[in-house]
């Protein structure tokens, strides 16, 4: 199959705001130069966009305690440089269709855990939104930058 015929993967992402409003990002585990990331997934078969949501949060980071501020009507794509085509979620697909949502970190620090039953992460951090188009890996560069103008949507 050529590549440009491969199918989407349907995922979610989450943004996860602090209590002063900051994102939290993190560093994948498979590409530990200084790029990080939000946590994002696919969702599974039978499964809600926020029930994968909640899981994919979960499974990444341990973060239960949050509260939905909003469900982005939008769905945001990107597609995968050429290089990893073939390579990521088994060659299946060439890039992401999204469902994001804008979350509120209800809890402290010291529940994230990226030590989990798969590590994606191996470190994480808080930052400002407007730093997401600058840590993020090129070929998602467009899509931090729509999801930025969500966020300060959200938190203007």
């Amino acid at each position: 199959m050529a590549i440009h015929q491969l199918p989407m993967r349907t995922g979610v992402g989450i943004i996860v705001l602090n209590k002063s409003n900051q994102v939290f990002v993190a560093k994948r585990k498979d590409n530990p130069c200084d790029k990080w990331q939000m946590p994002q997934g696919g969702v599974d078969k039978g499964e809600d966009f926020i029930t994968a949501m909640r899981r994919e949060l979960i499974e990444e980071t341990s973060i239960k305690n949050i509260k939905i501020l909003k469900e982005i009507q939008n769905m945001y794509r990107y597609e995968l440089p050429d290089n990893l085509i073939g390579i990521i979620w088994k060659g299946k697909f060439r890039g992401q269709r999204q469902k994001w949502f804008i979350t509120r970190f209800l809890g402290e620090d010291d529940e994230i855990n990226l030590n989990t039953q798969h590590p994606e992460f191996i470190d994480w951090k808080w930052i400002e939104p407007q730093q997401l188009p600058e840590v993020i890996v090129d070929f998602k560069k467009e899509l931090y930058l729509n999801l930025l103008k969500e966020i300060n949507q959200v938190i203007d």
